[in-house]
């Protein structure tokens, strides 16, 4: 299979970006994504000419990291998967490719295709987590948790911090990821204790870092590679009204 690639250029954080064309040959339409950039590095380095920076890690659609926009799609265009487990089988053969960063405010590129993701974390640093004792490990079966309730919170878990809710959305909101990661522990008793100061900590840290309001479009749960349901988005709201009729911090809005 033969591509032609447009591929967003970009130096660094603080210098002028463009878009510059390539062409693959050769590609064998089970080749990931990513192995396909692969191909194409080598080629330019073997042209001495400095290779396209892009992320990744797992490859195996664990961790999230490969996160690129691919005609104008978080992704690409199969759903339920991440970049790198896109398939050039995918494409047409002889098809232009658009690639792009993920775009938004919050995350600034830091050199072609690359971008800093940290905004992410920091809002998990500001609440996702719960108290437990120290000492050895509580019997599995300790606290009875039904299984609707169980699935739930692991349905929201599931989510791997990509970022491509906030690409896809027209607002660059973070609220799936968010919401998503509030539910997790909400649903369950071991995150109850920091119910109330978790949604208002993390709900605050959100907008401090720059991304926009949640206006229901949707596009986020489309683009999501896991499957993220946005109901977790109504039930990071529920969760901070309660908190603040409980007596929590008002700050930022949902």
């Amino acid at each position: 299979m033969k591509f032609r690639l447009k591929i967003w250029r970009q130096a660094g954080p603080d210098q002028p970006g463009r878009f510059e064309e390539y062409t693959v040959d050769n590609i064998s339409p089970d080749m990931s994504f990513l192995e396909m950039l692969d191909e194409l590095n080598e080629e330019l380095v073997r042209q001495d000419k400095d290779p396209i920076a892009f992320d990744s890690d797992c490859r195996e659609g664990i961790c999230g990291a490969c996160g690129l926009m691919i005609n104008g799609m978080a992704h690409g265009p199969k759903l339920g998967c991440t970049t790198c487990e896109l398939r050039m089988r995918e494409f047409p053969d002889g098809s232009l490719i658009t690639v792009e960063p993920f775009r938004a405010d919050a995350f600034p590129v830091i050199k072609d295709l690359v971008v800093d993701r940290s905004a992410l974390d920091r809002i998990i640093a500001a609440g996702g987590y719960i108290s437990v004792n120290t000492g050895s490990a509580p019997d599995a079966n300790a606290i009875p948790i039904p299984k609707e309730i169980a699935e739930e919170a692991m349905d929201a878990a599931a989510c791997i911090g990509c970022g491509a809710c906030v690409a896809a959305c027209p607002n660059a909101s973070a609220a799936l990821f968010t919401g998503a990661k509030i539910s997790q522990l909400a649903l369950l008793p071991q995150g109850h204790p920091e119910r109330e100061r978790r949604v208002i900590s993390m709900v605050n840290q959100m907008d401090i870092e720059g991304f926009g309001n949640c206006s229901n479009h949707g596009e986020c749960e489309a683009a999501c590679p896991k499957g993220i349901s946005i109901v977790n988005i109504a039930r990071m709201r529920r969760e901070y009204i309660r908190a603040v009729r409980t007596g929590g911090q008002v700050r930022a809005s949902v």
